[in-house]
């Protein structure tokens, strides 16, 4: 039984949430998110808290799953979520140019990445880059495509990493 499921959701001032016909949407300060909930799963509102039944007790899961997205959606228009990214390595730098990001990872070439719509992307310093949105999905799937450019190696920790990433080295091999 979820126990994320009876949790309800309170609405903070300034978000309007629209149900109608299996489709969820808020909107608030940071942009407008929509998402379809999931057949099995009644969404009520009453005095700006919604709360999630699902139809049968079977389905409890698949409403603390929809309960946790809609959280989430909520978070994101009031708050909006953001990853920050470090660039470790001589010569490994970033800027942003336009719609773009640019990448210098010691490749022969640099590395280009289109900033999808939903999106911002900052670069504070050439070593640093901050990926901030209202879809919390979004901003760690974009996240992990630069990452994913080139993932810190574990002999010298050079590479794209999570700011809160942890790498664990590894020894060299001993002659």
């Amino acid at each position: 039984m979820s126990r994320i499921a009876k949790n309800p959701i309170e609405l903070p001032k300034g978000v309007d949430f629209n149900e109608s016909g299996g489709s969820v949407s808020v909107k608030g300060p940071k942009g407008t998110l929509s998402l379809d909930v999931h057949p099995s799963v009644g969404v009520t509102i009453e005095d700006g808290v919604v709360s999630f039944a699902p139809h049968q007790e079977a389905d409890m899961a698949m409403a603390g799953t929809m309960r946790a997205l809609v959280a989430n959606m909520v978070e994101g228009v009031t708050n909006g979520f953001e990853r920050k990214l470090a660039l470790v390595g001589v010569g490994y730098r970033a800027a942003v140019q336009g719609k773009s990001l640019n990448l210098q990872l010691g490749f022969s070439h640099p590395v280009d990445f289109e900033i999808p719509e939903g999106v911002t992307i900052e670069t504070p310093s050439q070593t640093e880059i901050v990926v901030r949105g209202s879809d919390k999905q979004l901003v760690g799937q974009v996240a992990a495509k630069i990452r994913a450019y080139r993932p810190p190696e574990p002999y010298k920790g050079k590479g794209v990493r999570y700011a809160d990433e942890r790498v664990v080295m590894k020894e060299a091999k001993k002659a």
